[in-house]
């Protein structure tokens, strides 16, 4: 299977509302219908999760940027995660925690990444 990156967009109850995929391992570019539904889903959105399906289980410094861009649009930061094969970090509060029961939708976002078998 290949490997890309994919992003959710998660709600308070743990749903998946929009996901995308991008053509890389390594990287996700920046497009206006992911921006657009971040925009339209703010008044739910809970958490923004994306694969590192190669790794590393740490936010890059494009993550970073994206991340900080995200908060200033929307006035608030939603929880930020990252998922790789050896586990999940979020980003709470701007503090970063390894995720040790990880929600139902982790592994399906490796599975959509290639990050597993």
């Amino acid at each position: 299977m290949r490997k890309v990156e994919v992003l959710f967009l998660i709600d308070g109850e743990g749903r998946v509302l929009w996901f995308d995929a991008s053509t890389s391992p390594v990287k996700l570019p920046d497009r206006r219908d992911r921006w657009e539904a971040i925009w339209e889903r703010r008044e739910v959105l809970a958490e923004i999760s994306h694969s590192h399906p190669l790794g590393p289980l740490a936010f890059s410094q494009e993550d970073e940027q994206t991340m900080a861009a995200i908060t200033a649009g929307l006035g608030r930061s939603p929880v930020f995660s990252v998922v790789a094969p050896s586990g999940m970090l979020r980003r709470i509060d701007g503090r970063d925690e390894r995720v040790e029961e990880e929600p139902w939708w982790a592994s399906l976002l490796r599975r959509a990444s290639g990050a597993v078998g």
